[in-house]
């Protein structure tokens, strides 16, 4: 009896470890990390179109714990608040033939540590709705009505108070920006307290990589949101891909603009650029099952394991960003490097999105995905090569 039972015991563990090894394996992403900086807390933007402002001042806060000033939570909303009434006047100086929207540039949180400072959430939360999360629907319909009532209500003169009614309007939806407060038992102002930080905005550069403007000059990149004009370098691609790369081996982050409306950026934590073009031979259907396949289901297939992607070229780049099809969607920080289980790198990158997705807020982009889709970068001068630093005459 006693034999007996040992061997239907032993049956059973072959019949388990065979069933085991003919299972077919999970597919999917498997990322290890090669190399990873420190970041601040997944941030939450919510219903508003604010990630210019929590993918910037994340990437500072990350710079804070880089320089050793430890970890900070600074007031997204403050930044808003300075930068729409800012971009609001600048509507109306030109008769409404600018843009008015709720979005920004990297370069209007620089513009507001030189020129406002800057304040710590706790200072300035930016919720006076009875939220707890941004909803800015309404502020951004009520600003929006607003200077279009002055920018083209017919108007022959201006009062000297439109501004302050301007002001009101982010002040009731935002709160006024504090003019002093205490942090951590001292007293500061906003100035004081962006100087406090030690982070100089002539250290930061933004760079980007297109061919209608000469490489190694600068220019104002033409999108909407760099109502301010700001300036960035111009790099081959594979120029800033290396700075990227630098960047984040030398311990570095930096503040990532893309596009991600492609198919490939999914809403699970994964931007990739498979060729879709060879969608059945990368899958492995056969075409009569990928022909039938929903868009969706072909965008989940083409984004749910590793495959071969476009090789990304600098022409490519440029007709997308000419046709309109790469446009400043999103704000993010790249913060490290992950390997797939094939050897292929991709960047962590830490989103806005509140603790969303498979990996609760971190996506992994592909490098492909990474030099298709980015419109800029805002770095610290020090993590360039050397050679490319002289080439931009950046000491």
């Amino acid at each position: 009896m006693m034999k007996k039972s040992v061997l239907i015991a032993a049956l059973g563990l072959f019949s388990l470890n065979t069933m085991a090894q003919d299972a077919p394996k999970e597919e999917g992403f498997v990322f290890t990390t090669v190399k990873e900086n420190p970041i601040t807390s997944i941030k939450n933007q919510n219903r508003s179109s604010t990630c210019w402002s929590f993918s910037s001042l994340g990437f500072l806060e990350s710079e804070l714990l880089r320089m050793g000033k430890g970890e900070y939570d600074l007031s997204e909303m403050f930044v808003v608040h300075h930068t729409m009434v800012d971009r609001g006047q600048n509507y109306v100086r030109y008769h409404g033939d600018s843009s008015f929207s709720p979005g920004g540039s990297f370069y209007d949180i620089m513009f507001c540590l030189k020129n406002y400072g800057l304040v710590p959430q706790e200072a300035m939360p930016g919720i006076m709705y009875g939220d707890s999360l941004p909803v800015h629907n309404e502020l951004d319909a009520v600003a929006g009505a607003y200077v279009d009532a002055i920018a083209k209500g017919r108007l022959t003169k201006l009062t000297p108070v439109w501004k302050n009614g301007l002001s009101a309007i982010y002040d009731t939806y935002l709160g006024k920006c504090p003019e002093k407060f205490t942090y951590k038992g001292k007293e500061y102002t906003p100035k004081t307290f962006g100087e406090s930080l030690g982070i100089n905005p002539d250290d930061y550069v933004s760079l980007t990589s297109y061919t209608h403007h000469p490489f190694y000059t600068q220019f104002a990149i033409e999108i909407q949101d760099n109502w301010r004009n700001g300036l960035s370098w111009n790099l081959p691609i594979d120029e800033l891909m290396a700075v990227m790369d630098n960047a984040i081996k030398n311990g570095y982050t930096f503040a990532w603009g893309s596009d991600v409306s492609e198919q490939g950026f999914t809403r699970d934590g994964i931007a990739v650029m498979p060729d879709a073009a060879r969608g059945a031979e990368l899958t492995g259907s056969d075409m009569a099952r990928w022909t039938g396949l929903t868009a969706a289901d072909k965008r989940k297939e083409l984004t749910g394991k590793p495959l071969p992607e476009v090789n990304v070229t600098q022409e490519m780049r440029q007709t997308a960003f000419d046709n309109w099809e790469t446009t400043d969607d999103h704000g993010m920080v790249i913060y490290g490097i992950a390997k797939d289980q094939n050897g292929k790198e991709y960047f962590m990158v830490k989103n806005s999105w509140g603790l969303s997705g498979k990996y609760k807020g971190i996506w992994y982009a592909s490098k492909a995905f990474v030099a298709y889709k980015t419109m800029n970068i805002l770095v610290h001068k020090d993590a360039l090569p050397k050679d490319i630093a002289k080439k931009l005459g950046i000491k």
